[in-house]
């Protein structure tokens, strides 16, 4: 499906090497203020080219809005979107026509449609990413409304990870890792360019928080809201794994560690600690939403490879084109807008259920 949300929907279309991406967007509050400045930013932090460690395709990523949008403010109906391609070289993919590269989409792509865009993976590229972050960013401009905020980060590239939860947020795009740590965020860099020389991947974890959520949001049942979460950061390309709260690491621990203790104080009812992650019983429960997601070193190596062609002969592929060493530094802001997009849908949800 193409589709992703139940009240605010993003439907995306385009490939890596077509004309263009772009999008519709349903279910945009009306007469929220569009700041055109900020959704330009939002995909320029997303954007090939813009520093030594990442792919050096050179695309300025400019959106052009078609509808939706009448003096500045949302309308209400549907927000048409595109951003056209400008710097493909699909010719650096013609020794992929007929082979399979290995831990990528080619394989299946051609098994299920039977016909595939072998141009830069077609609909499987990354740069579909592209329509989520003017998604996501639109529901940034909604949910900043209502006060709530969004950061992600970069807080593991290989073995390479940041410990401890106090961290100043406030540096993250100071480097070209996002790392909020300055001085980690130079080892992962370091490291970054040396697999790059190599060339090589490596991959990483990507950490969230998510501030302000009012309490109440998401389904008891079948449409948790750490479920609708999960659900949207396993659709970012090379997403590999998702966890909330505690996560793995909390299995070790006994309940009596990593129960979340309640009080109340003059503002209302909190707990002492976060080890749920924000979310109880599948519902927002107004403490910060954390969670991480882990991403594979991507599978385009610049080195030959082993593999098999359509007729199922062995050969080796020899890769060229652009590609990122690491995904991280690209991933931070479409995790923030994949987060953006489930907590506005499920805010309205909830304005649902109340008469």
């Amino acid at each position: 499906m193409n589709t992703f949300g139940t009240i605010f929907r993003l439907t995306s279309f385009g490939e890596s090497h077509g004309k263009g991406v772009g999008g519709v967007i349903d279910g945009m509050p009306a007469g929220i203020a569009i700041d055109i400045e900020f959704i330009q930013n939002e995909l320029a932090r997303r954007r090939p080219g813009q520093s030594a460690i990442v792919t050096p395709r050179n695309e300025l990523d400019q959106v052009e809005l078609l509808s939706g949008v009448f003096e500045g403010k949302s309308t209400g109906t549907p927000i048409g979107f595109v951003v056209y391609n400008a710097n493909q070289h699909s010719s650096d993919y013609d020794n992929m026509h007929e082979l399979y590269r290995p831990s990528h989409a080619d394989y299946t792509y051609a098994q299920k449609y039977g016909i595939r865009d072998h141009r830069g993976g077609g609909r499987s590229s990354a740069r579909e990413t592209i329509a989520r972050c003017v998604a996501g960013a639109l529901a940034k401009l909604a949910l900043k409304t209502i006060g709530v905020e969004i950061t992600a980060y970069t807080s593991q590239v290989g073995n390479l990870r940041l410990e401890g939860e106090c961290l100043d947020l406030s540096g993250i795009e100071k480097n070209p890792v996002r790392c909020p740590d300055p001085e980690m965020a130079v080892r992962m860099e370091a490291l970054i360019k040396e697999v790059q020389a190599d060339g090589d991947t490596i991959g990483g974890v990507v950490s969230c928080v998510i501030n302000h959520v009012p309490v109440g949001l998401g389904e008891p049942v079948f449409d948790k809201l750490h479920a609708a979460l999960g659900s949207a950061m396993l659709g970012i390309n090379a997403a590999k794994g998702f966890e909330y709260g505690m996560g793995f690491a909390g299995v070790g621990n006994r309940g009596s560690q990593m129960t979340d203790l309640f009080y109340a104080d003059e503002t209302g009812i909190h707990t002492r600690t976060n080890h749920s992650g924000g979310i109880q019983g599948g519902i927002s429960n107004g403490a910060p939403i954390c969670f991480r997601v882990a991403f594979k070193p991507v599978a385009t190596l610049l080195q030959p490879v082993n593999t098999v062609n359509q007729a199922g002969d062995e050969v080796v592929l020899k890769a060229k084109g652009r590609h990122d060493p690491c995904v991280l530094p690209r991933a931070v802001p479409i995790v923030e807008a994949m987060a953006a997009m489930v907590i506005l849908d499920y805010y309205l949800l909830n304005k649902t259920h109340t008469m």
